[in-house]
């Protein structure tokens, strides 16, 4: 008796894209045996006993022949245990089960249990989008995943609930619904946090404004209790909602760390890793790749609480994600790349003790060895720092006033990300913090007067090369926010004074 071949598509996750694999089964005559090539993880490997249960379970037929299950492209690692559909229905129809022509139209991805059920996973946008990419028209998932799968509108996504009614569906015995797409999920707490509620500190609530228009990096430094992390948990508050790009991007970025929901996501992401995070955790990395916190991150606010002790390393691997906005990471001969265009918000105590200022205890060598974690090239990269005072009794409690509240500022927010937008338009750049060097140059005019003014700068504040365009882009989100064509000598100005205590606390 010759060998028997079916192939079978489905997806593996590489960073947050999926790539297309090939699941190609053989059988033929000899002793039974199941092997399984082309660089599978250890998961794949035990699909082997799944597989085999979840045949028989299912009251469909397991060979007692030679099997020999490949993946392709063969010098690409596999992992996951989203390869059990495809290897079971390959040998369904490699062994004349289920016929072999509707699968060549359609995808198949998802986890069996011993009983022959599919259970969710993870990924499942990421899935689809490959499927889209690779002109399948239908893709079959487990019914958890196909609501995230279906915001894929040009792929018909089924939900199959077992692989006795996968088999069903490839004889044409039934036509599951075609799945829709799963509404988004309800604001978070985030949403019901209003700026309001922080008394005083009037000029961190500005620098707050300032950096969720233009989607700036910010620090604050100051004592405990002064506010810091109250502003910050506010912050997403205050930011435009995602666009549906945007909310696909972070919805596919967060199925794929196992974190999705199953929906859209309607609100931008909010994190805020210990500072006892390794840079692998704020980077990402393993063995196989998976995106760290500034990927989670993406496209909303990496809150940094006590950024001090934070561990040198990882805050340096963080230089190269804030100035490019992705992260590449590379294990043996792959390349992976994870985007990670995140606003970075930091908060910091002034010295060890935290004390003002006037009751600090801190000696000389003590400051100096603090100041020395927060390195010149990351505090470079920081568009404002604005330093908080301890707040005055009278603050706490006066009445909190309507115009500072989140949904007056986030209006604001709103208007000037909508100038953004139209003065981007066609150059990959959402917002002014999303503009390189050479862009920032072209789409921020600098007339005669601020050109003097920057040249003006005394020596201790003189400006890097960065620096220059990092406190442009924030002077043109000044002028946003104001409504002014061009920028104004007293938006350079404010842009300067964020920027010159950057630099105060670098020295």
């Amino acid at each position: 008796m010759p060998g028997v071949l079916a192939s079978v598509a489905t997806f593996t996750i590489e960073g947050v894209d999926s790539r297309e694999v090939a699941v190609e089964v053989d059988v033929r005559r000899g002793l039974p045996a199941f092997t399984l090539v082309g660089l599978p993880d250890r998961a794949i490997r035990e699909a082997r006993e799944r597989v085999r249960a979840a045949l028989l379970n299912s009251g469909l037929d397991f060979p007692m022949q030679r099997l020999t299950v490949n993946l392709a492209p063969a010098h690409v690692r596999k992992a996951g245990p989203g390869f059990d559909l495809a290897i079971a229905v390959g040998v369904l129809a490699a062994t004349g089960q289920v016929p072999r022509e509707p699968l060549a139209s359609c995808a198949l991805y998802g986890e069996l249990s011993l009983a022959g059920a599919l259970r969710p996973g993870r990924g499942a946008l990421a899935v689809a989008l490959g499927a889209r990419e690779a002109g399948y028209p239908r893709l079959a998932v487990p019914p958890a995943d196909a609501g995230e799968a279906a915001l894929v509108e040009e792929v018909e996504v089924l939900p199959i609930e077992d692989l006795r009614g996968m088999a069903q569906l490839l004889r044409g015995d039934r036509a599951p619904p075609r799945a829709s797409p799963r509404r988004p999920r309800s604001p978070g707490a985030a949403a019901r946090l209003d700026l309001a509620d922080v008394r005083g500190q009037e000029d961190a609530k500005r620098a707050l404004e300032i950096a969720a228009a233009g989607g700036h990096n910010m620090l604050m430094v100051g004592p405990p209790g002064a506010g810091k992390t109250m502003l910050a948990r506010r912050l997403p508050g205050i930011l435009p909602p995602p666009s549906f790009e945007e909310a696909l991007e972070i919805t596919r970025i967060r199925g794929v760390a196992g974190l999705g929901g199953g929906g859209l996501v309607a609100e931008r992401p909010f994190r805020a890793p210990h500072h006892t995070t390794s840079p692998q955790g704020l980077t990402g990395g393993s063995s196989t790749p998976r995106p760290g916190e500034v990927t989670l991150a993406h496209r909303g606010v990496l809150f940094l609480d006590e950024l001090a002790e934070f561990a040198r390393p990882a805050l340096d691997a963080l230089r190269q994600p804030l100035e490019e906005g992705s992260v590449h990471i590379t294990r043996g001969q792959r390349s992976i790349e994870f985007p990670a265009r995140a606003m970075v918000v930091a908060a910091t105590n002034p010295c060890p003790c935290g004390r003002p200022a006037d009751r600090c205890t801190c000696e000389a060598l003590l400051l100096a060895r603090y100041a020395r974690r927060l390195s010149g090239p990351l505090l470079d990269r920081i568009d404002l720092v604005c330093r908080l005072g301890p707040v005055a009794p009278l603050e706490l409690v006066r009445d909190a006033h309507a115009a500072g509240s989140s949904r007056r500022v986030r209006d604001r927010v709103i208007a000037a990300r909508g100038r953004q937008r139209e003065r981007l338009a066609g150059t990959g750049a959402l917002c002014n913090g999303d503009m390189d060097g050479r862009l920032t140059r072209r789409a921020v005019p600098v007339d005669a007067a601020l050109r003097s003014r920057l040249s003006s700068l005394p020596e201790p504040a003189l400006l890097s090369g960065r620096g220059h365009d990092r406190v442009l882009r924030v002077a043109r989100t000044i002028a946003d926010l104001d409504g002014h064509a061009r920028i104004a000598e007293r938006d350079l100005d404010e842009a300067l004074a964020y920027r010159v205590g950057g630099m105060a606390v670098a020295a």
